[in-house]
């Protein structure tokens, strides 16, 4: 599936979106460089499934792990661009993480170790500088249908 979306508001609209149709067990692996708009859709996807929409998200870029309680359980929020490889995770809560729900920016230096089945959601300038290209891939059409956007 691919998106277009307009501007800031329509990212965060995309988050608030993915957030309503996860489940424990799911997880969406982040893709995109630097700017486009990775912790922007984090932040809102990770207020919106905590019900706080004031909620402070800070980078997962220093810690690499932060972990977030809300009513469908725990969600794991990973930046894995400062992992020294994927032999790291096992001091990371990845184990538990899999049960949960997961949200992992930089997910190729997971390796084989992201989950099967992880939605793919990549990020990409658009025609402007405010404009994103969205490709999602990894979860049936069927299962994407009531995103809304």
């Amino acid at each position: 599936m691919r998106l277009f979306l307009k501007n800031q508001s329509e990212t965060e609209a995309l988050g608030i979106s993915l957030a309503a149709l996860c489940v424990p067990g799911d997880c969406i692996a982040l893709n995109g460089s630097y700017g486009m708009g990775k912790s922007t859709f984090a932040r809102a996807f990770l207020r919106a499934l905590t019900g706080d929409a004031a909620l402070d998200v800070p980078s997962p870029s220093f810690p690499i792990l932060l972990t977030y309680d809300t009513p469908r359980g725990p969600v794991f929020h990973y930046d894995l661009w400062r992992l020294e490889g994927p032999d790291a995770l096992d001091e990371l809560d990845w184990d538990a993480a899999c049960e949960g729900i997961m949200l992992v920016e930089w997910p190729e230096r997971a390796e084989d170790l992201l989950p099967d089945g992880a939605l793919h959601l990549t990020l990409e300038q658009g025609g402007t500088d405010d404009e994103r290209e969205v490709s999602l891939v990894g979860w049936p059409d069927a299962r994407l249908m009531g995103l809304g956007v």
